[in-house]
């Protein structure tokens, strides 16, 4: 996933250490082969290459995590939506580019249409196909899965203690040995520097930022962060620096924060009140980053 993992645990001293180093690595590796957009033998790759009205069947993992992100698309009334992969080629985040291309920004739709208009699932046989031309990115949940997947392999080995992280995303189980919770530091929104702007104690849940300060282009002097706005299909652009959400599972955070950092200052927090959602917004004033939380945001 171009990035790190870790994963911090407390677990019996006769624990096979080597065989939980090497699950976990095969579950991150699992979801890089199968949701990269960076590798062109990847399942995801292979159904961004197939023709509108090919067959394609992917493997379990990838297949649940389309539908989900298809759902949240639908829940979070477009503002989620992994049908942006063109736009995130135009501007220079993706596989094949290092720079934004104005020819291929200029030819981008008005707006995308949902992903789910224009990929049909087939559960019976695992199977998905176009039914117009797409370009599935799922940069904005895959890497939440992956979490998920790595506590789900510790899991199996009877860890019951454990923080597993991929590029801070973050899922916890219990807390630390002396009965407190795992502490996680949210990042201040600084391009230029990297500082913690707080502290979340976190229990049994998973924590995942969406924001606009690590991943940007600059074009025509302004700068731009990697998040699409499908409204658009162009960069997100709203004074929210950051969005960090939290959940059950990382995945659905992950995905979340995305859609909440696309819905902007006002609708944003809006949504996340009226859904009872576990949410910190920081925003950019003109004197620095001012402070909105919505929920507990401490869960266990």
């Amino acid at each position: 996933m171009g990035t790190r993992y870790a994963a911090v645990f407390h677990a019996p001293q006769d624990i096979d250490i080597d065989a939980v180093r090497r699950d976990l690595q095969a579950a991150v590796d699992r979801v890089d082969g199968e949701m990269s957009t960076w590798k062109p033998a990847s399942d995801l790759s292979r159904v961004n290459a197939a023709p509108p009205g090919k067959w394609i069947r992917v493997p379990a993992n990838l297949f649940a995590v389309v539908e989900a992100a298809l759902g949240i698309g639908e829940a979070s009334g477009g503002a989620f939506e992994i049908g942006v992969g063109d736009a995130v080629e135009a501007f220079g985040f993706g596989a094949s580019a290092a720079s934004p291309d104005p020819a291929r920004i200029a030819i981008l739709p008005a707006a995308f249409a949902p992903a789910a208009e224009r990929i049909e699932l087939d559960h019976a046989g695992r199977r998905m196909r176009k039914r117009a031309p797409v370009r599935l990115d799922l940069s904005g949940i895959a890497k939440g899965f992956g979490v998920d997947e790595l506590g789900r392999a510790l899991d199996r080995h009877g860890v019951e203690n454990y923080l597993v992280s991929i590029d801070g995303e973050v899922r916890a189980r219990g807390g630390k040995p002396d009965g407190t919770a795992w502490a996680v530091g949210i990042e201040r929104p600084d391009r230029s520097t990297r500082g913690a702007a707080g502290v979340v104690a976190l229990v049994d849940g998973a924590i995942a930022t969406s924001g606009d300060y690590r991943h940007a282009v600059s074009l025509a002097g302004r700068t731009l962060s990697h998040t699409i706005d499908p409204a658009t299909a162009r960069p997100v652009e709203n004074r929210l620096a950051s969005v960090t959400v939290i959940a059950q599972e990382c995945m659905q955070a992950d995905a979340w924060a995305t859609a909440l950092l696309v819905m902007g200052e006002s609708h944003g927090p809006a949504f996340a009140i009226r859904h009872r959602m576990d949410a910190l917004f920081l925003l950019r004033t003109p004197d620095g980053i001012d402070e909105l939380a919505t929920g507990s945001f401490l869960t266990g």
